[in-house]
Formats: C-alpha cells, sequence, structure tokens
C-alpha cells in the first residue's frame, strides 16, 4: 500500500500494512452475516468477531448479539448466526429443539479441526485429548465440546507440565487455530518427553498458517517505521499476541481499539508511522485512525 504524506505535519508518512485485517473466516462470517441481514431479523450468537467497532457496525444494521442463555427464549424459526469461532455440539442441540434455523458461518478451518478431534476422541482405546489454546475462548469451548468436555486446555509450557496424564495411555495433542506456531511446538516437545512409548504421543499441527504466517511478516513491518499503530478490539487473544510481536521489534508500538484513543504525543519526532492490526480488525477501522492521525497530527 502506498504510503500517505500528512498535509498537517511536514514529512510525516502513513502506511496501513496491506497483511493486516479480517482472515478468511472472519470475512466470510461478516459477508454471510450482511446477506442474512437483507432477508430480515437475524441474531449473532456472541461477538460476530472480537472488535466492538465492527460488532456496532453490525448492530446498526440490524444483528442482533445473544448469549447461548438466550437461545431457549427465542421463538420457533428465529435465525441465529454462529460466528467463524465455531460452537459445541449442545449448540446445535439446543437450537434444534427450539426450532431455531442456524445460520451457520463456522470458519472452514475450524470446522475441520472439530471434525478431526471428534473423530480422534472416538478412537479405542479413547486416548487422552489435550488442547493447546486459551481456557474460555469461543473456538477453544467448541473444540472441548468434541470430547464431551473431557479434553484438558493448556495455555502455556508450564501448564503442559504439570498437567495430570497418564503416561501409558494414547495421548493427542492439538491447537486452537490462532496459537502460535512456536509455542505449540514447545508443548509438544513437553508432553512428548513425559510419556512412557513414542508410539502413545500424537501431536496434530492446527495451526491456522494464514495467522501464524501475520507474526513475522508484522515483525517485519514494525521495524520499518519509527512509530507502530497496532489496532485490535480489546477482546482479540490474536491481537494481544501480534501486538506483543510488534513491540518486541519497536519499542513505540501503541494499540488502540478506535481513532479517539490515539495521542498526539506518540508521533514526537517520528517521520514514519505504521498501522496493523489483527485477524479481527476491519481495513475501515485502521483507514479511521490513518484518517485521525493525518488530521491531527
Amino acid at each position: 500500500m502506498a504510503m500517505e504524506q500528512s498535509p498537517g505535519a511536514a514529512g510525516l508518512a502513513v502506511e496501513i500494512d496491506a497483511g493486516s485485517g479480517f482472515c478468511f473466516g472472519v470475512t466470510t462470517a461478516i459477508s454471510k452475516a450482511e446477506e442474512e441481514l437483507a432477508r430480515g431479523e437475524l441474531f449473532c450468537l456472541g461477538d460476530i468477531v472480537h472488535n466492538s467497532g465492527e460488532v456496532e457496525r453490525l448492530g446498526q444494521r440490524g444483528l442482533r448479539t445473544i448469549g447461548h442463555h438466550d437461545l431457549p427464549t427465542l421463538r420457533r424459526g428465529t435465525r441465529v448466526l454462529l460466528r467463524a469461532h465455531g460452537e459445541p455440539p449442545t449448540t446445535y442441540e439446543t437450537a434444534s429443539r427450539g426450532g431455531l434455523e442456524i445460520i451457520d458461518a463456522t470458519c472452514p478451518v475450524v470446522l475441520q479441526l472439530q471434525r478431526r478431534i471428534r473423530r480422534v476422541y472416538e478412537e479405542t482405546p479413547r486416548p487422552q485429548i489435550v488442547i493447546y489454546g486459551k481456557r474460555g475462548h469461543a473456538e477453544v469451548l467448541g473444540l472441548v465440546g468434541q470430547t464431551d468436555g473431557e479434553a484438558a486446555v493448556v495455555e502455556t509450557l508450564d501448564e503442559a507440565a504439570a498437567l495430570p496424564v497418564d503416561t501409558a495411555r494414547p495421548l493427542a495433542l492439538f491447537s486452537q487455530t490462532t496459537k502460535s506456531l512456536d509455542g505449540f511446538h514447545a508443548v509438544e516437545a513437553c508432553l512428548a518427553g513425559r510419556m512412557d512409548a513414542p508410539g502413545l504421543f500424537r501431536a496434530f499441527d492446527t495451526v491456522c498458517r494464514q495467522v501464524s504466517g501475520r507474526q513475522p511478516r508484522i515483525e517485519q513491518f514494525a521495524v520499518k517505521h519509527d512509530v507502530i499503530l497496532f489496532v485490535c478490539g480489546k477482546k482479540s487473544s490474536n491481537g494481544h499476541a501480534l501486538f506483543a510481536a510488534c513491540q518486541r521489534r519497536n519499542p513505540r508500538s501503541h494499540m488502540v481499539d478506535s481513532p479517539a484513543a490515539i495521542r498526539r504525543e506518540w508521533f514526537d519526532g517520528a517521520r514514519t508511522v505504521g498501522i496493523c492490526g489483527a485477524t479481527s480488525t476491519p481495513k475501515w477501522l485502521m483507514e479511521a485512525c490513518r484518517d485521525e492521525i493525518l488530521r491531527h497530527v
């Protein structure tokens, strides 16, 4: 993307990272929501994306966000969108009992992972299932649901080292699609080393490459500029991980969730500013942040 010269500050240039913004799964879910909204009333189970600005934009178009506790209260025939993160089998069962119409926008990568976990879980003898991911994250809840709630979730290498396992029983490791590839391999090595026999352990690398490939690219982008503005929602785990990568490479990195959070003093003495974001960050929000800088810095 071409650099844009600020009319208000001589020599200051702003670049938006062309590789940042919605991943394929999020783009598809939002497109499906917009398409379905044209047909009338639509509910979304949870925030459609971890970005309050995008949730508000779609809310203004009529998308109503609900929680799992709301499902039994909806009238039969109500249309409910399942976001890209995916859902456990129990959600589909609840919707079916209530006569709800499910609009399934689960990311194809997540859907494939769910099916893979279920197949392994149903093997004989039944293996221990471990998922490397963020405990309580929407995607992880859907993955654990494929094991009828039996899978163990580990967030860190320390947790993997302390996890109670039956070392004489088969163990299968999976990963949340948006986790760090390096982190997954570290957990893999830890668990493999704890097993009584190598044949008892299997690791399934289920990290989404469209997401994992962003970290090295965003690190390269961070060192190109004097100041980095990282735009993402406060709930985005992917965003916090990518922002940490930016900070490691460029200490003058700042995270914002809206143009209103931008501070002029961040750009003192800077000649170039780079704007980037998470897989849940809409392009229009990064552009709004660019415009704010060009107007006021």
